[in-house]
């Protein structure tokens, strides 16, 4: 292997062990969404990997950057002032720290992610 590859790394579900969680029961507002994590780097504030869930429905609240993929699925960011944010694959999303809302999986969705503490 040569220094550039050890540099470049590609990012696949089999690029890291896959950790499977569900939401903070006081956060769910439906359904029963199961949470797969691939997080390929964890250091100095920067975390990216791939994410899916199944549907449900939680709340959320965002005290850092994330920058979001959609490559399968479909979900819906609603703020609390009730605009919402669809997003389906192909789509590309900046989430900035303050927002507030829930997140509803409506057709199990994949994600590429980049979160910035």
């Amino acid at each position: 292997m040569t220094v550039t590859q050890t540099l470049i790394q590609r990012v696949t579900r089999d690029a890291a062990p896959a950790v499977i969680e569900r939401p903070d029961p006081g956060k769910l507002v439906s359904g029963d969404p199961v949470h797969t994590t691939w997080n390929i780097e964890d250091r100095d504030g920067l975390y990216c990997g791939l994410w899916q869930s199944t549907p449900g429905a939680w709340r959320v609240s965002y005290a850092e950057w994330e920058y979001v993929k959609i490559l399968e699925g479909h979900s819906i960011l609603t703020a609390e002032d009730g605009t919402a944010t669809h997003m389906r694959a192909g789509d590309s999303v900046i989430i900035r720290p303050g927002f507030s809302g829930i997140w509803e999986v409506v057709e199990t969705t994949l994600k590429d992610y980049v979160i910035l503490v």
